[in-house]
């Protein structure tokens, strides 16, 4: 079973997102900011991570930064944001993201880019 990290500070986007990725068969991992995220990662791994970028205590770009240029590591990276601005974006991708959504999102539209990245790391 794959597992996915999920970062979102609002709780209702992380339990949707966690209840409809559950549905597809993948194993969620929940965080509510980006220094849980990068905790959990360290302690369980994850072979996704879908992040948001405006969250408290660490961001998701510094979640992209640390995940790619400390840790070397290339597990695929989903930005999930509101903030979906040009900088933004280019920001995201020039730190190592794999993909970008804006929000709001399809639920069906995630589901089918988080199949493609999983199905790129193999």
């Amino acid at each position: 079973m794959k597992r996915i990290l999920v970062a979102e500070d609002n709780k209702l986007i992380l339990e949707t997102i966690a209840y409809s990725l559950t549905r597809e068969g993948y194993e969620i991992f929940r965080a509510a900011d980006g220094k849980e995220c990068l905790k959990i990662m360290k302690e369980n791994g994850a072979d996704l991570i879908i992040t948001d970028l405006y969250m408290p205590c660490i961001n998701g770009h510094e979640v992209i930064s640390i995940v790619r240029d400390e840790w070397k590591s290339n597990v695929p990276i989903l930005v999930l944001s509101a903030a979906g601005a040009e900088d933004n974006v280019l920001k995201a991708f020039e730190l190592g993201a794999d993909d970008f959504m804006v929000k709001p999102f399809s639920l069906v539209e995630l589901t089918v880019r988080v199949r493609k990245l999983l199905a790129m790391k193999k």
